[in-house]
């Protein structure tokens, strides 16, 4: 049987893990401005919309589920936010499939990469600056204090911005315009309040930056390179239209980082992997280039990695497959617990129709690391695919428990289940993978029709029917938050 915490005890629990210790006095918590935004917007209140949104943003934006890419920039960030301070909740990080330059927070501390980022920056410390600057606009409070401006100048208009947020969430460029102009009555208004707000995500994430063990030379070196993106292109990187860059923003930024001790900071290799992955897996057709490949096989030991795992990559997107398992299989020999290679070769392994060899792998790698996502969704995987169904379905049964919010567990349960003819366990796990996209009516109607294949007063109904009353409490609680 499962069982089901509510949300309030998730939320509960998660802040009561996340949330930094108390300190005496920071010099990056929020300045004496004589509000903390707590008025119009508690914490609880700021986590609920939160969750709203991000459903809205599961629904509308092509969101990357690779475990492998999401483990790393969820750990990644992660990092950053055990340097914040003013942390008042957890923190999550998502990647989405667009080729423009572009990142961008949201309530409930939520944070958004565009895979682009990937392409542009030129090590890790760059790609931790532009998450540490979107970490202090969550931790700054920037939206609810936005909104908390906005109630007091137009008590009835406030709620506008909701609507805004979640245009800015699927097209940011057009959302983050109507956000302004919601929040302020004149453009030099929008341009004061937008530029005041970037400058104090700049100088709090900078130091969130440097505490973390990453360059912060790379914060102003990463703004100058999209200004010289903007000063050459016909029409300036995304960014830059939702980040105002001026002359002062960029000198600031520059100035602070001078004062700070200088560090060569390598990149992880995990950076480098991941890098190579979304750029051979996830961008446009050629955006894995020699030249890039070319270089790396010339650097570090790490880069040489790096080289040959996007080399594989390029072989396993082509359906080269034997080519692929040729340069993994002495690089997986030598770094048996290297996820990035092991995952490739387990692909490669599915690919070829050897899914016996796949979780026989997978097993093995299992036994020592049995709390890694990557490894549970592939294991999971790969008995679907090798026509093990239950065993699948074992595994599944307790890594969406652990991690229902991961669409990803609900569609390898629904896939298992089906082979299975566990017709009512298949609708109860599509009726979670529509609920996480916002779709809860048409969750709710799955789960009557589970509920139905079960005998009346049976366990299975009980919890069948338990599930549709607290979809039936997310509507009503959704409703405030939806557009008029």
């Amino acid at each position: 049987m499962t069982i089901q915490l509510t949300k309030t005890a998730i939320a509960v629990l998660l802040l009561a893990t996340f949330s930094a210790p108390p300190l005496a006095k920071s010099h990056d918590q929020l300045p004496d401005i004589g509000t903390s935004a707590d008025g119009t917007l508690s914490i609880g209140q700021e986590w609920a919309m939160g969750d709203f949104y991000v459903r809205q943003l599961r629904a509308s934006a092509p969101l990357i589920h690779d475990p492998l890419l999401t483990q790393y920039i969820n750990q990644l960030g992660n990092r950053l936010v055990a340097s914040a301070y003013s942390v008042r909740m957890p923190f999550h990080f998502y990647l989405v499939r667009n080729d423009e330059i572009n990142a961008f927070a949201f309530f409930g501390g939520n944070v958004v990469l565009h895979s682009a980022l990937f392409r542009v920056s030129d090590n890790e410390s760059q790609l931790a600056s532009v998450l540490a600057h979107e970490i202090s606009h969550v931790t700054q409070r920037h939206l609810a204090r936005a909104m908390e401006d906005q109630q007091r100048q137009a008590p009835l208009t406030w709620v506008g911005t909701f609507g805004s947020i979640l245009l800015a969430m699927v097209s940011p460029t057009m959302g983050m315009a109507a956000l302004s102009s919601t929040l302020a009555g004149t453009q030099q208004g929008r341009i004061s309040f937008t530029q005041s707000n970037e400058q104090e995500a700049d100088r709090i994430g900078i130091q969130v930056l440097q505490r973390a063990g990453f360059d912060p030379q790379t914060m102003p070196a990463f703004l100058q390179k999209l200004s010289d993106q903007s000063r050459y292109a016909s029409k300036p990187p995304e960014m830059l239209l939702t980040h105002p860059l001026p002359d002062n923003r960029l000198a600031d930024a520059r100035n602070r980082a001078n004062q700070m001790p200088k560090h060569l900071i390598q990149s992880s290799q995990d950076y480098l992997m991941a890098k190579v992955r979304s750029l051979g897996m996830y961008s446009t057709e050629g955006a894995l280039t020699d030249e890039q490949l070319n270089t790396y096989s010339q650097g570090n030991e790490r880069e040489q990695l790096a080289a040959k795992y996007g080399h594989a990559i390029l072989l396993y997107e082509a359906k080269k497959y034997d080519e692929a398992r040729h340069i993994l299989q002495p690089m997986l020999a030598q770094n048996p617990k290297n996820l990035w290679l092991l995952d490739l070769m387990v692909d490669i392994d599915i690919g070829q129709k050897r899914a016996a060899q796949a979780i026989a792998r997978l097993e093995a790698a299992n036994t020592a690391q049995s709390n890694n996502v990557v490894l549970q969704l592939n294991l999971a995987n790969a008995y679907v695919e090798g026509n093990q169904p239950a065993m699948a379905s074992k595994m599944l049964n307790r890594y969406t428990f652990d991690h229902p919010n991961d669409p990803n567990g609900w569609e390898l349960l629904a896939q298992a289940s089906a082979a299975q003819g566990l017709r009512d366990e298949e609708l109860a796990a599509r009726a979670e993978s529509l609920a996480l996209t916002d779709k809860l009516d048409q969750a709710i109607g799955l789960l009557s029709n589970a509920s139905s294949l079960q005998k009346l007063g049976s366990l299975k109904q009980a919890r069948y029917d338990a599930r549709i009353d607290q979809l039936r409490q997310l509507q009503q609680r959704f409703r405030q938050y939806q557009r008029h």
